[in-house]
């Protein structure tokens, strides 16, 4: 699969741009589970071409989680373009622009999903950022506003007439928020559109090896990304990627196992972040990291509620040491279509 310049493997798997989960800490993990693609978490415009603390931090990019892209997101053409010329001094593999995200305090401003209710503006705004940088770009979006605006197919006709170098979908309306099913039907409509030239790569409700091969198989898609059920998580890019190299379902790991990884996470989430903020942002891993581990209410609750490094370090030995060997789930039932 192609990208621009970018060369990647077939059937490659992307890490999707996750506010407040994929930082570098994640990513570095979820590149050493196999993860083809990674994105840094959403950028603000505004904040970028202001100076914002937050946003520049999110520019800083480590050669070990290459290939990447910087996403962007807002609703004024020229601080998008301003950004993305300062997003491209940090050399990402592509500049990704955010018309996807459904949270209201974006998508009611016009960035993010809300581009969905202006279709010219999302094109002109795409094609001068496309003129503005010398590295390919790329657009996350949704099938549509709601149920009776779904526009998906027109989107990704003009954004390619503007120049994007792919484009991902994902199947959910911006009103369906994050519930119910994804539509994959009209991601593959996308796919097969003979119109359409540049890689589709697919979005939602992806949580496991055998949903992973049925979207390759039935929609054709280019590549798949994975989002929240990569959260606390991340072995799931070795589960799929084993599991379509050798159609071997891999074990879930156990306990111990799951542990160690969220003791390296955890490590390196205050190498690269302030203590509080580490330790804050690992709270949504570590709620999923121990999932299904029986009688486990007062532990969860200690793991979650401490602030203090050494604590959570302590709690997670102790977590491995009482249920090492235990199992949670059992893979071929987790991840039935």
């Amino acid at each position: 699969m192609k990208i621009g310049n970018i060369t990647l493997r077939e059937r490659p798997l992307f890490l999707a741009p996750m506010e407040d989960v994929t930082d570098t800490s994640f990513r570095l993990l979820c590149k050493s589970f196999g993860a083809d693609f990674m994105y840094t978490e959403f950028v603000s415009s505004d904040g970028l071409i202001r100076n914002g603390d937050k946003s520049i931090k999110k520019l800083n990019l480590l050669d070990e989680e290459r290939p990447i892209g910087i996403q962007l997101y807002g609703h004024l053409i020229d601080a998008m373009v301003e950004a993305a010329k300062m997003a491209e001094r940090s050399e990402p593999e592509l500049i990704d622009l955010n018309f996807g995200c459904p949270v209201k305090k974006i998508a009611n401003r016009g960035a993010g999903a809300g581009m969905l209710r202006n279709i010219p503006l999302m094109v002109e705004m795409t094609s001068e950022i496309v003129k503005a940088v010398k590295l390919p770009v790329t657009v996350k979006t949704r099938l549509g506003w709601d149920e009776n605006n779904i526009n998906i197919m027109e989107v990704a006709e003009r954004l390619q007439d503007a120049g994007i170098s792919a484009i991902t979908i994902h199947g959910r309306t911006r009103a369906q928020l994050y519930k119910g099913q994804a539509d994959w039907t009209l991601i593959g409509e996308v796919k097969n559109n003979p119109k359409i030239k540049i890689p589709v790569i697919g979005n939602g409700d992806i949580n496991g090896p055998l949903k992973a091969k049925e979207m390759f198989d039935r929609y054709g898609v280019d590549g798949i990304m994975i989002g929240r059920a990569s959260v606390g998580r991340p072995w799931i890019f070795r589960e799929i990627r084993h599991f379509l190299d050798t159609g071997e379902l891999l074990p879930e790991p156990t306990v111990a196992e799951k542990a160690d990884i969220a003791l390296k996470h955890f490590n390196l989430s205050l190498r690269y972040k302030e203590g509080l903020t580490a330790i804050y942002e690992m709270r949504r891993h570590l709620s999923n990291y121990f999932k299904g581990i029986p009688h486990f209410r007062e532990t969860r609750l200690k793991l979650l509620t401490s602030t203090d490094a050494n604590e959570i370090k302590s709690i997670i030995m102790d977590i491995k040491n009482k249920w090492g060997d235990l199992r949670t789930g059992d893979n071929t039932s987790v991840y039935k279509l």
